[in-house]
């Protein structure tokens, strides 16, 4: 496994809803052959699969993926799902199951939390057992219906010097502005649409690591 700085590099989201054509471990499997760095499934919002039975059967598919690739696999929100499949972690938001019990339950796993704030940044500052932060949104998206206001560069970079733990920035980051995201020194962007609305994953994804 990864460090995680390293496993922050290129980090993939998506779900089935993130699919327009196609199949999503068909493009997840495109995407680790380009070289992306974790993977976070998310199965959320119109147009994702609602039964719990599909839901894990295309997780442990997807999870399968990951682990030939030796790519950690995390899981968005659903803590039972993680817990059932043994995921190597899973990534929740503020709003999503309290971050004390969700530590108490992935001791020994990654654990990721959405931060939009100095404040959100500051408290979870003092939480053992947080792997990484999200930081974001950076930029305005289409991926998330619920996502807060963009915070932009100046601030993403304030947030990187508050937090004590690596940092992922998300939030309507493609191959246009992810320069730019990088040298705010974060350690490493994540993606959705610039991965999953890709005709070529492999440029794409190169295009994400490439000056």
């Amino acid at each position: 496994m990864k460090n995680t700085k390293e496993m922050l590099s290129i980090y993939f989201i998506a779900g089935t809803q993130d699919i327009e054509s196609g199949y999503l471990p068909d493009v997840l499997e495109s995407a680790l052959r380009a070289g992306i760095t974790c993977f976070q499934y998310r199965e959320k919002g119109k147009g994702s699969l609602e039964h719990p039975d599909a839901k894990k059967k295309m997780a442990k598919i997807c999870q399968q993926l990951c682990k030939q690739y030796q790519v950690p696999f995390l899981i968005n929100d659903d803590i039972a799902l993680a817990l059932e499949i043994d995921a190597d972690g899973v990534h929740v938001g503020q709003k999503d199951q309290e971050i004390k019990t969700v530590l108490a339950l992935f001791s020994n796993k990654i654990v990721g939390l959405s931060c939009h704030d100095e404040r959100e940044v500051l408290t979870a500052n003092e939480l053992a057992g947080i792997t990484y932060y999200g930081i974001g949104p950076v930029f305005g998206t289409l991926s998330k219906a619920d996502a807060e206001e963009p915070i932009g560069l100046k601030k993403l970079t304030e947030l990187k010097g508050k937090a004590c733990k690596p940092v992922v920035a998300i939030g309507g980051i493609n191959s246009e502005n992810v320069q730019s995201v990088i040298g705010t020194q974060v350690d490493g962007i994540s993606v959705i649409s610039a991965i999953t609305l890709a005709k070529d994953i492999s440029k794409a994804v190169g295009k994400l690591t490439q000056p």
